[in-house]
């Protein structure tokens, strides 16, 4: 079955820097959009940043625009997020997901089970 597994997440201090993963199985991990969403206590999940199959397409929110970088590596089959100059409104619970076809910005198909990331001012 389908399986995202997202890992890095930790406690850091504002101006520092995390790299998150998600490894994939279950599915033909080069055939999917792959996205990172997030979710703070008492809002909405909201968009990150997504990379389309091949990695030649990067898409990303206008708060984290020039701080993230997302990439994946289709041979692990694992998609990752680059975070640097974190700020304490990073702090959330993220989410990696994944979609054959579509808009990389919604409607994604399959979720991880998210790790927290809290930014300390």
């Amino acid at each position: 079955q389908v399986q995202l597994v997202e890992s890095g997440g930790g406690l850091v201090q504002a101006g520092g820097s995390l790299r998150l993963s998600c490894a994939a199985s279950g599915f033909t991990f080069s055939s999917y959009h792959m996205g990172w969403f997030r979710q703070a206590p008492g809002k909405d999940r909201e968009f990150v940043a997504a990379i389309n199959r091949s990695g030649s397409g990067t898409y990303y929110a206008d708060s984290v625009k020039g701080r993230f970088t997302i990439s994946r590596d289709n041979a692990k089959n694992t998609v990752y997020l680059q975070m640097n100059s974190l700020k304490p409104e990073d702090t959330a619970v993220y989410y990696c997901a994944a979609k054959p076809v579509g808009s990389l910005l919604r409607d994604y198909d399959y979720w991880g089970q998210g790790t927290q990331v809290t930014v300390s001012s």
